[in-house]
């Protein structure tokens, strides 16, 4: 494998650092393109964990008093009660600009439709005469939703973690999101706006770690304001401080994924235009400097007109500084490949949170991809149109857990229940084999429980 920074043979191209690696004529396993493909360094899981494990600590000690401790630390606010007042939400909603309030319904709609079919069906099964066992889904009781503040503002985070919650059927959704010190302490006025229409009346001013903590283990009341009640499930996207918080509560609740900063990967070959190539990898990148922009390709002239674009229109966008850091970082580049075959092999590697299929034939590749937690086929399929409006939910697992989760769906929000209904013929029916099993395994008692039925 090699490695090389950008050609800097134009002067536009050589404001972004877009390096290459090299994986032609190598035959890898599948550590090694899992070793090689891009990936963010700088603070590391360990790093992260030590800092999370005392706020998690905190916030489980001492509930809403660390909870202020640590918006003041973070944020800069001084907070009494992080509950937001229901006056708040309703001012919000009604301020919120036309034009987006219009864009979110067509958002909400869109995701409802395809969230209210993804419930799966109860299946009773008949095994025999008076013997039935059943799989019923029920949802969880409480949810907590967390929607990132930062370097944006995310409406629809709240729309792609509220939907799927309420087409499962939960009946308590709070949901928490930075306080911003520009707007008195609370969350960003579009955020409540967007939680309000969706009916959400329970939302606190709580960012980081600090909500994924307050989620999973509650906060007594004070007398500043109510407990705030744990809950079931956390979900929601977040930096990789928030990430790690869901992987150290995993098991006191259950978690959707871990989705920390965004990436993107692209699958392209000849065919595919370099300014579209470009333009979605940059559209990723201005999420967070530290944001994954990953060119998979096989034509070394398409990775070189690309770097030509990104020069180019990183120098005109809105967030230039960020995207130029993006793109110039350990985690992002062009991976050159000899063939679609390698290329295939390098996306399941990645397990990229978002994939772009770029190729002649984009659904026949992307119908063969195994590992990713959403794919986008062709040219009019931009993950900005999942990132707002395709139905689709853009909280998806990041960081290579792809290959084993998966994104915010409906059944996040449920559990299957078995349910096992055997009349006396049908236990009788099988008893003699319940009895030898229990015996194969050393545990007579277990027999005993059947044959005592019919003693």
């Amino acid at each position: 494998m090699t490695t090389s920074p950008q050609n800097t043979a134009t002067p536009a191209a050589a404001v972004v650092n877009f390096r290459t690696v090299d994986l032609r004529g190598q035959n890898l396993t599948l550590a090694g393109l899992r070793a090689a493909v891009p990936r963010a360094q700088g603070h590391t899981v360990a790093d992260a964990e030590e800092k999370v494990l005392d706020i998690i600590s905190a916030v489980r000690r001492r509930g809403f008093g660390a909870l202020a401790e640590l918006a003041l630390r973070f944020d800069g606010v001084q907070q009494d009660h992080p509950l937001v007042p229901r006056e708040a939400l309703t001012s919000a909603l009604e301020e919120l600009d036309p034009s987006v309030r219009r864009a979110l319904e067509e958002s909400i709609s869109r995701a409802r439709r395809f969230a209210d079919s993804q419930r799966p069906r109860n299946v009773d099964v008949q095994l025999g005469d008076g013997a039935v066992v059943s799989q019923n889904w029920v949802p969880v009781r409480r949810v907590g939703l967390y929607v990132p503040g930062g370097l944006a503002v995310y409406p629809s985070s709240v729309v792609m973690n509220v939907v799927p919650a309420l087409a499962a059927g939960v009946e308590s959704i709070a949901l928490a999101s930075p306080p911003q010190k520009e707007f008195g302490g609370l969350p960003h006025p579009t955020i409540l706006a967007a939680a309000a229409l969706l009916g959400i009346s329970e939302v606190y001013a709580i960012g980081g770690a600090q909500a994924v903590a307050a989620f999973a283990y509650g906060a007594a009341a004070t007398e500043a304001g109510p407990a705030l009640e744990p809950v079931d499930v956390v979900t929601g996207p977040g930096n990789i401080f928030v990430a790690t918080a869901k992987r150290l509560v995993k098991g006191v609740v259950g978690i959707d994924s871990e989705a920390g900063t965004t990436e993107i990967a692209i699958l392209a070959d000849a065919t595919a235009q370099p300014r579209l190539v470009a333009a979605d990898l940059i559209s990723q990148a201005e999420h967070d400097p530290k944001a994954a922009s990953v060119l998979i390709t096989d034509s070394e002239e398409l990775a070189a007109a690309v770097r030509a674009e990104l020069g180019r229109q990183a120098e005109a966008t809105r967030h230039s500084d960020r995207v130029r850091e993006a793109l110039s970082g350990p985690q992002s580049g062009a991976v050159l490949v000899d063939s679609l075959e390698q290329g295939i092999a390098a996306c399941d590697a990645y397990a990229a949170e978002h994939l772009e299929i770029m190729t002649a034939d984009a659904p026949g590749v992307a119908a063969r991809i195994r590992n990713a937690g959403a794919i986008f086929v062709g040219d009019f399929s931009p993950v900005s149109l999942g990132d707002y409006c395709a139905g689709s939910n853009h909280v998806l697992p990041t960081s290579g857990t792809a290959a084993f989760s998966s994104g915010l769906n409906v059944t996040t929000f449920l559990r299957a229940i078995q349910v096992v209904n055997y009349s006396r013929d049908a236990l009788a029916e099988v008893s003699g084999h319940i009895v030898t099993l229990s015996g194969a395994e050393d545990l007579p008692a277990h027999g005993d429980a059947v044959t005592a039925r019919f003693a």
